[in-house]
């Protein structure tokens, strides 16, 4: 009985242990974007609230743009309309 106690309590905090790592490496991936991900369209600069990098581990090279609502989409970073933004941003906060 006590060895059955002892594997049982093995195998309890061997789960308890990879779940909690498992959450790490779910929420690190999950800010990436994948080619059906992406929004193509221009998006009007007063309904983005901000906007980050997929960091380098992710395949496609994107950038998370999030709304006003919460709502995240994913966009390339090379599009000249996101250039543009980003452009107007860097010089309004520069001069502020």
């Amino acid at each position: 009985m006590k060895v059955f106690s002892l594997a049982l309590l093995t195998l309890l905090l061997a789960a308890i242990w990879t779940g909690s790592q498992g959450v790490s490496f779910r929420s690190s991936y999950g800010v990436c974007c994948y080619q059906k991900m992406f929004f193509r369209q221009k998006i009007p600069a007063f309904l983005i609230k901000s906007y980050q990098k997929t960091p380098p581990h992710c395949s496609h090279k994107a950038v998370l743009v999030e709304l006003q609502k919460g709502v995240k989409i994913c966009v390339h970073a090379e599009e000249s309309w996101f250039q543009q933004y980003r452009q107007k941003k860097k010089l309004t906060s520069t001069s502020t």
